[in-house]
């Protein structure tokens, strides 16, 4: 659909061009042909050459070519508001009107010669442009993004103000352009009222990038597992339509659920943005033994502020309220899970905290061990097939990421890792059929990758909600690259966070 409606606006555009240059007095071998018949509508209204050049640039341009086809109008003595809205949504329609009714005369300069805006009509122009570069600039520049959970803590802090960089992974085209401005998926003021209009729907493209995503990026993305969700407030993508689906309430029945909850579909790029660290890259294989991750048979990189879950036992004297707050940076005043007696005894204790925080804690003469907190709960972690993948979050694979052009096997004990993967993010169909595998239609036993893939870790290991439980991220689904800290605020102003780079 989308692609139709772009040939649409393409030809109908051309033809309209056409005809109001051929009334202008153009020959018509100079008006017929694309690119260069702007070049004559420059020419005929006087717009500065410059004009003319900067309309080739991809994507600005698009927007430069419109000016210059409002400023053609004009000469037309078509100046009202109406008639420049017009040209801009529905130019396959209103340029050809121009062109070929009778009732239309090219007037030339002579058309602007008593043409003055009016005070609300200048207030209107510079609104228009306002938006227009500061939709640009957020689409294909960079992004303001604050930080909403402490999946990344103490790396990123809740209220954290962040820009996005979209050059450096290419930025992408929108795939859902009819949108409200500055907003992400829901309108203002609303948390389940879509902000977006999915009339047109564009193939996914991305502009030329400069580098690849590298290890141990912080990525903005879209949450791979939201393109469903319960359009609830208390849902959303922070109880994933997934999860419920897979809830022992439900059992995989989607006409139950849809019965008894109200479902939005998102295109992909408007699925919730999510911010994680890239631990691995397409070809990488992942493991996470004993809450520590490793990446091709080596330890990970860890961050510096990564923060994970310990089991602490003393001899039995309390650690300092002071001690917990001011080195540990776990506010008690507050309800926290980060600090935490295990099953009431007063010796013993799981804190969520740095290991520069545990080293701190091992000095303590009255600390007897501090260890890595294993959480061994098996059945919800990707991919979700306790049979053949027993995993937990803190012992989880080992697992290869897939790249682009891998040949996977199709089998009942990896069938699970890869479905989302075929159907959903490279759009086949999949099912099995009398002890068969039958791919769009026919028999198959194995699947070549169209797409790389990433693997995205919190560095708030026990508090983030990340690839341990929807698995791959496609490249898709990269939104670009967190590079700094504008502003910071708690209860106040967090000033030694501002303009901190983001690493």
């Amino acid at each position: 659909m989308g692609t139709i409606l772009l040939i649409l606006f393409w030809l109908g555009w051309h033809i309209g061009i056409y005809a109001m240059l051929k009334k202008a007095g153009v020959p018509a071998n100079k008006a017929i042909i694309p690119i260069y018949n702007t070049w004559e509508v420059v020419k005929l209204c006087n717009i500065s050459k410059v004009w003319f050049w900067i309309q080739l640039i991809p994507i600005l341009g698009q927007f430069v070519t419109l000016w210059i086809s409002i400023i053609f109008v004009m000469h037309f003595k078509r100046v009202g508001l109406i008639h420049h809205t017009l040209t801009v949504l529905v130019p396959f329609i209103y340029l050809p009107y121009i062109g070929f009714s009778e009732n239309e005369k090219w007037h030339g300069s002579d058309a602007l010669t008593h043409y003055h805006k009016s005070a609300s009509r200048e207030w209107i122009d510079a609104a228009v442009f306002a938006v227009v570069a500061a939709t640009l600039i957020r689409t294909f520049l960079f992004e303001a993004y604050v930080i909403p959970t402490e999946s990344m803590e103490k790396t990123l802090l809740v209220n954290d103000f962040l820009f996005v960089d979209k050059i450096t992974f290419g930025a992408r085209i929108p795939q859902t352009p009819l949108s409200f401005p500055f907003v992400h998926n829901t309108l203002p003021g609303s948390v389940t009222t879509p902000s977006y209009l999915q009339w047109i729907q564009l193939d996914y493209s991305r502009l030329p990038k400069i580098r690849e995503v590298k290890r141990n990026d912080v990525v903005v993305f879209n949450f791979p597992a939201g393109d469903t969700i319960i359009n609830l407030p208390e849902f959303g993508s922070k109880i994933p339509y997934y999860d419920v689906l897979r809830s022992p309430e439900f059992n995989g029945d989607r006409e139950k659920l849809k019965a008894q909850y109200p479902l939005l579909v998102h295109p992909i790029d408007k699925t919730d943005n999510y911010i994680k660290r890239c631990v691995g890259l397409p070809g990488d294989v992942i493991q996470v033994k004993r809450s520590q991750l490793w990446v091709n048979g080596a330890p990970a990189y860890v961050a510096p502020n990564t923060q994970t879950e310990y089991l602490v036992v003393t001899n039995g004297k309390q650690i300092p309220e002071d001690y917990i707050q001011d080195t540990l940076g776990i506010n008690i005043g507050e309800a926290t899970m980060d600090f935490q007696p295990v099953d009431g005894r007063l010796n013993t204790y799981k804190i969520n905290m740095t290991a520069g925080a545990a080293n701190s804690l091992r000095r303590l003469d009255f600390v007897k061990s501090v260890d890595f907190y294993e959480d061994n709960t098996v059945g919800y972690t990707f991919p979700n097939d306790v049979l053949h993948f027993p995993w937990t979050i803190d012992n989880f694979g080992a697992i290869k990421i897939p790249r682009k052009g891998d040949v996977i096997e199709l089998n009942d004990s990896t069938i699970e890792l890869y479905r989302r993967l075929i159907c959903t993010y490279e759009h086949n169909t999949l099912e099995k059929k009398n002890g068969q595998f039958i791919l769009n239609g026919n028999a198959a036993t194995q699947y070549t990758v169209k797409q790389n893939y990433y693997w995205m870790m919190g560095d708030n290991r026990h508090r983030s909600q990340d690839s341990r439980f929807w698995g791959f991220v496609p490249e898709t689904h990269v939104v670009g690259r967190a590079a700094l800290i504008w502003f910071s605020y708690s209860n106040s102003v967090r000033w030694n966070r501002i303009f901190n780079l983001i690493k």
